[in-house]
């Protein structure tokens, strides 16, 4: 490994990049019976690459079902907006519903439903048409119509896809607003959508008790001026309900007499499919709008190739929440469009135990697995021998999503959940981009652990430096999409200018992802995580992820987080906070945290040099993260630069920061150093 002095004067002869420090040198390639039945072979590259235009029009024509075919594939007249298929029509309910009992496959199940309390339901696709229809309808009673916006607010239950299906029956466009945000959070959506429905839940089931939803829509919508009109409740929990009179109306009470059948709106494939606000953003909420036809097509041709999904065979399970883009698009869009059977599943991984997970992969044999590295690192801490306890041999496809994987929790993830022969699909996109952008294809790469490795069929990504210019293989610098792709964002709710200056300003004529990233001496491509959490120490831009990632590979630790705090030796001192594997935690209790902080800072040097041993490392219970899996990592520069910690009112568990607050506060605990506490 590259070992450097711990102090180095920055260099500025050469435009500035990321530097590459971690290599990785171990490769899996698919089993040669994997292989033989794989639905993606090489040829896809070549086809993409010959005709790229021409290959999306294929995909699209295979995977969508049009009522008034296209003629033209792209417009891109308007840059930076899109226009796929333009003079075509669909319907995107139609595609992921109807086309499959019209082809036979009603009795196919749609979803295995696995409630936190333990009630199930199983709802064939039969039942997905009859319910979605009765919905559409229900919605038209009301008043909305094509254009329209609905907030949903839900928690992950089958009313939740019914009711942004039924959204794009009538087309309305649909906004998922996370069951966990808050009142404010919900209200400054509606606002900015001007939506004229919500639909909502009493409540939904978290970690063994019923949490209220109702309060915070009624919070929301307090006061003078709102636009909506009406409020859909299904009842979900049982507990009691304010219902505002000629407002609110049950769910069950508006779809007991609506028809069974409804006619779709055949809308143009750059009809707004949905607007779904990015998160942790501060100012004005940014919706991003996704349109109809190219977003369809895009994601229901990666479901297929990157899952190498069997509908007839495979029981598909992404673990993410409609409230977050992985949801929309892995959940119901993509995995509907292609006839998919799922498991949806309400609750946590630990209710009621933290075999939960892989007793409802056992439960239906689940044979492919969509998740977050957060999610895996999770169960590192808790122990393989809870996903040993459980048959999973069903399992044939792994995937990741969310933030970049450490090579260790990858090699975790295919030793102990896929059995050393599942191949990994770890996958990078964005909210942004609609649809997977960056990854392996199961039966056709030597998959990398930690490596998202080379773009998609059809996709241009590049690695630049602050130039714009790509980097050679070796270097680090910014991720960018240079062509045009179908399911990409159509722009800023509203607002226009505000979508060019954000994606669009930083490189000219380029999308710019706001990711760092790498490409190795292969040419593959690796995430370093947002260059917002970049750190220069001494004079050399250092990832956070790639710590992080140094961190993890040590068998005492199952997760970190890695943050720059301010430093006047070296202008920004690494800060690390890591969770300790359940044997390394029995074996040195709390009197050995200095004895593993030292071994861990030199593990770092060992790993990628001297530069970058972090400055303090301090071992809490848990990190503080969003119900959808992200770290918040700004709260943790709170902490490390000793500031009040900011606004935690999106984290899954807001009790986080009072246990960290509370280690930092224990005896013999090693806070963060000061800079004067360092010099003296």
């Amino acid at each position: 490994m590259m070992m450097q002095p711990e102090v180095l004067v920055p260099e500025h002869t050469q435009p500035a990049t990321l530097d590459n420090l971690l290599q990785e040198t171990r490769t899996f390639p698919p089993p040669a019976q994997f292989a033989a039945q794989a639905n993606a072979t090489a040829v896809l590259y070549d086809q993409a690459a010959s005709d790229r235009e021409g290959f999306w029009a294929d995909q699209a024509r295979t995977h969508v079902t049009w009522k008034t075919p296209f003629s033209t594939t792209l417009d891109w007249s308007d840059a930076p907006v899109a226009k796929w298929f333009a003079d075509g029509t669909l319907n995107a309910a139609y595609n992921a519903v109807d086309r499959h009992v019209l082809a036979g496959n009603g009795d196919r199940v749609a979803f295995f439903f696995e409630g936190e309390p333990g009630d199930t339901r199983t709802i064939t696709y039969n039942d997905l048409q009859r319910e979605t229809s009765r919905a559409a309808n229900a919605l038209a009673a009301l008043g909305v119509t094509r254009g329209d916006r609905v907030v949903i607010y839900l928690p992950l239950i089958p009313e939740a896809v019914i009711a942004m299906l039924a959204c794009a029956r009538v087309g309305a466009i649909h906004s998922v607003v996370f069951g966990g945000f808050s009142a404010e959070a919900l209200r400054s959506r509606i606002a900015d959508a001007q939506a004229t429905v919500v639909i909502t839940a009493d409540g939904g089931f978290r970690r063994g008790s019923a949490s209220a939803l109702k309060p915070a829509v009624d919070e929301a919508l307090s006061g003078h001026g709102s636009s909506v009109e009406h409020v859909l409740v299904v009842r979900r929990t049982g507990q009691d309900t304010t219902m505002v009179e000629h407002r609110d109306l049950w769910w069950h009470d508006a779809l007991a007499d609506a028809n069974t059948a409804h006619e779709p709106a055949w809308v143009d494939a750059e009809h707004p499919l949905f607007i779904l606000y990015t998160s942790g953003t501060t100012g004005a909420p940014k919706g991003i709008v996704h349109t109809t036809g190219g977003y369809l097509t895009q994601t229901a041709f990666t479901h297929h190739h990157v899952f190498d999904l069997k509908p007839e065979q495979d029981v598909y399970w992404c673990t993410a929440d409609i409230g977050w883009v992985t949801g929309h698009s892995y959940v119901v869009y993509g995995p509907l469009v292609n006839g998919a059977t799922q498991v949806l599943y309400e609750g946590t991984p630990d209710t009621p135990h933290q075999g939960r997970w892989w007793e409802i992969v056992e439960k239906y044999g689940v044979s492919i697995l969509y998740t977050a590295p957060t999610a895996i690192r999770t169960f590192m801490k808790w122990g393989e021998d809870i996903p040993s306890s459980y048959n999973l041999s069903s399992l044939r496809v792994l995937g990741s999503v969310g933030e970049s994987i450490n090579p260790e929790a990858w090699m975790w993830y295919r030793r102990v959940i896929g059995g050393d022969q599942a191949p990994i699909v770890d996958t990078w996109w964005q909210t942004e981009t609609g649809a997977i952008m960056i990854s392996p294809l199961p039966g056709v790469t030597a998959a990398k652990p930690g490596s998202a490795q080379i773009p998609l069929p059809g996709i241009r990504a590049d690695v630049v430096n602050d130039f714009g210019e790509p980097v050679g293989p070796g270097a680090g610098g910014y991720l960018v999409l240079s062509e045009p792709w179908p399911a990409m964002l159509r722009g800023i709710w509203g607002d226009r200018q505000r979508f060019v200056d954000t994606y669009w300003s930083r490189f000219s004529g380029i999308y710019f992802a706001g990711d760092g990233a790498k490409r190795d001496d292969d040419g593959d491509i690796w995430l370093l995580g947002r260059v917002d959490d970049v750190m220069n120490i001494s004079g050399h831009r250092l990832s956070t992820m790639e710590i992080e990632s140094a961190l993890v590979s040590h068998p005492d630790v199952a997760e970190a987080a890695v943050v720059g705090a301010s430093d006047d030796t070296t202008g920004q001192a690494v800060v690390a906070f890591v969770i300790l594997r359940g044997h390394a935690t029995e074996r040195i209790g709390e009197q050995g945290h200095e004895e593993v902080v030292a071994a861990l800072r030199a593990h770092v040097a060992k790993e990628i040099g001297p530069i970058a041993k972090p400055r303090d490392i301090l071992v809490v219970p848990e990190l503080p993260k969003t119900r959808s899996g992200k770290i918040m990592r700004r709260l943790l520069r709170d902490v490390a630069e000793h500031r009040v910690v900011g606004d935690a009112t999106t984290l899954a568990d807001s009790s986080v920061m009072d246990l960290i607050s509370a280690k930092l506060a224990m005896p013999g605990s090693r806070a963060p150093s000061t800079t004067k506490e360092r010099s003296r």
